[in-house]
């Protein structure tokens, strides 16, 4: 399939899936409207790399082991700037299993 024509249906999925797990997970010092905009803000911004960019440059055997590190380590780091002194560990945990949730539900769709 066309990355190309794939990538709003996956971004949307994908939003589907973590936001929930970020209005959750994330600590309660960020808002509701902070932790939605986390939801559509982060997977906006690597989203495309995984999609677009990493298949190119990354050996087929090894796309999924990078695309699914890359994606939480930027997101975490990402998450750290915008939320400078204002993060906890928690909120990177929740964004770990943001993605690992995607990944999961994007396993059992391929399956």
């Amino acid at each position: 399939m066309n990355p190309w024509l794939f990538l709003p249906f996956g971004y949307a999925l994908s939003v589907l899936v973590e936001t929930p797990v970020l209005l959750l997970g994330l600590s309660r010092r960020h808002s509701f409207a902070a932790k939605l905009f986390a939801g559509l803000w982060l997977t906006a911004c690597t989203y495309p790399i995984v999609i677009l960019t990493i298949p190119i440059i990354v050996p087929h055997p090894y796309y999924m082991l990078v695309a699914e590190i890359f994606a939480p380590v930027a997101e975490c780091a990402l998450f750290a700037e915008l939320f400078r002194g204002r993060w906890t560990w928690r909120d990177m945990i929740a964004i770990v299993a943001a993605n690992l949730a995607s990944f999961l539900v994007g396993l059992l769709l391929l399956t």
